[in-house]
């Protein structure tokens, strides 16, 4: 990295070190040199960046007012031709910040060489991925307040509508679908604030830490921090420029998020399957097959599930890429962009898809309900009756419910189908009154314990999640 002004006497392989150098790159160092393929994701923010140290240079006298309004008129021309998509790329000059610089210096001449006063490429890189990080992070909130809503829509709908729960994927308990759909708005909740507590830590300058040591210039880094929209300029300027876990914080909270977005991918996958017949999903969400004509496939589910697999290489990409680096900066680090780049791609497609998903599917309800009757699913409910009503302790009870649920399956019956005498001949105190808790909408109905998935309990979850989004 360079840590001086660029001088445009200079000859041979860059005129930002060429009077280090006087020969050319080989093809092949060029080639996995250059990071501009990629990083020109950064020209607004290192746009950006460079006027607020103009700015900054300008107001402590480092720099003239001529050459800061020269500086700055020349990067709106600069940042107008890249937005047009004008901009002519260049893998000899490597990088958006080495680009900006050689065409400022083509508008404007020597003032170009004066920007680059106090700075290093290596505060300059590190400044421009958070702020682009910053910028990421802030666009995917909504989208995930989006997604929220459409669960808590669809949680609305669904408050009471059946269906079973499951563990082990086998039938455990009934529950309703809208309090199904609330666990993933909880979720998703934690995931926003994984993501508020990434933005906070990471909105520190690093611009004026310079190379690694700072810089002998009388800079104001508070002016530059401030002018960007940091909280503050990072404290120690080697963790300035060798720090990319704001970066790998991102990461772990994609990688978490993408988890959650997998975890229900599959649930649709599964539930819009032939043999649970859930959910239905619209043309929208399916693609049909090649070859049998009857096929609704949930291919845009089976992608968010698959995707989630690409987040969590990238975060191990980058955890790997930095484990083993001295301080401060090394190449290696041109590394820690693509794999933030994909993974901000990646969920700027899952979690809309998600969104548009639960929008898109129709729910099943006479089919949940059935599968919420079968499987013993109110066992659970006799265990606690016979606690409650006979004083057994709950050992003793499940005892006594597992022996009733090895009789019903006998007899190819639910609980609810065996008779009074049936169930006494296996505990002499059961009433009649033990059929009232053996109805999945009385056992739904009964589960009001905070967190619990009785409708009237999944209602006021919604409105105060409402409340909170």
């Amino acid at each position: 990295m360079t840590d001086q002004p660029s001088d445009d006497n200079q000859t041979g392989a860059n005129a930002l070190w060429g009077g280090r150098f006087a020969g050319g790159a080989s093809d092949i160092m060029q080639r996995i040199n250059a990071s501009i393929y990629f990083d020109r994701r950064f020209y607004r923010q290192d746009i950006a960046g460079s006027r607020a140290h103009c700015s900054m240079l300008v107001a402590q006298g480092i720099l003239s007012a001529d050459d800061g309004h020269a500086i700055l008129k020349g990067l709106d021309q600069v940042e107008a031709e890249i937005a047009a998509g004008s901009f002519e790329y260049d893998p000899a000059k490597e990088d958006i910040h080495m680009h900006v610089e050689a065409r400022l210096s083509e508008l404007i001449g020597e003032p170009a060489g004066r920007l680059h006063t106090a700075r290093s490429r290596n505060d300059q890189v590190a400044t421009d991925f958070r702020l682009w990080l910053r910028d990421e992070i802030d666009a995917l909130e909504p989208a995930l307040r989006e997604l929220q809503s459409a669960l808590l829509d669809r949680a609305e709908e669904h408050a009471d509508t059946l269906m079973p729960g499951f563990t082990h994927l086998q039938a455990a308990q009934p529950v309703t679908f809208g309090h199904h759909m609330m666990a993933y708005v909880e979720m998703l909740g934690r995931d926003r604030g994984r993501f508020a507590d990434c933005r906070r830590r990471l909105n520190e300058s690093p611009l004026g830490a310079a190379a690694l040591a700072g810089t002998s210039f009388p800079i104001d880094r508070e002016a530059t921090a401030s002018a960007l929209g940091f909280d503050r300029p990072a404290a120690n300027s080697m963790d300035a420029v060798a720090a990319r876990d704001f970066a790998m914080e991102y990461l772990a909270a994609a990688a978490i998020l993408s988890v959650h977005l997998s975890r229900l991918a599959e649930e649709i996958v599964n539930w819009a399957s032939a043999q649970f017949n859930f959910v239905t999903l619209g043309d929208g969400f399916s693609t049909g097959s090649s070859i049998m004509p009857q096929k609704r496939n949930p291919d845009a589910a089976e992608l968010v599930r698959a995707k989630a697999g690409r987040v969590i290489g990238d975060l191990n990409a980058l955890l790997v890429v930095i484990k083993g680096l001295p301080m401060t900066y090394s190449k290696d680090m041109q590394e820690d962009k693509e794999p933030v780049f994909e993974v901000a791609d990646t969920l700027s497609l899952t979690v809309p898809a998600m969104t548009g998903m639960l929008g898109d599917l129709t729910v099943n309800r006479e089919v949940m309900e059935a599968a919420a009757r079968q499987g013993f699913t109110t066992a659970t409910d006799l265990a606690d009756w016979l606690v409650r009503q006979l004083g057994l302790p709950f050992r003793r009870a499940h005892n006594v419910t597992g022996s009733l649920v090895k009789l019903a399956e006998e007899r190819g019956v639910d609980l609810d189908g065996l008779s009074l005498a049936d169930m006494q001949a296996v505990e002499g105190g059961i009433t009649e009154a033990v059929f009232d808790v053996l109805g999945v909408h009385n056992s739904v109905a009964s589960r009001v314990s905070f967190g619990g998935t009785a409708p009237s309990r999944v209602r006021a979850a919604i409105a105060e999640a409402r409340r909170k989004l």
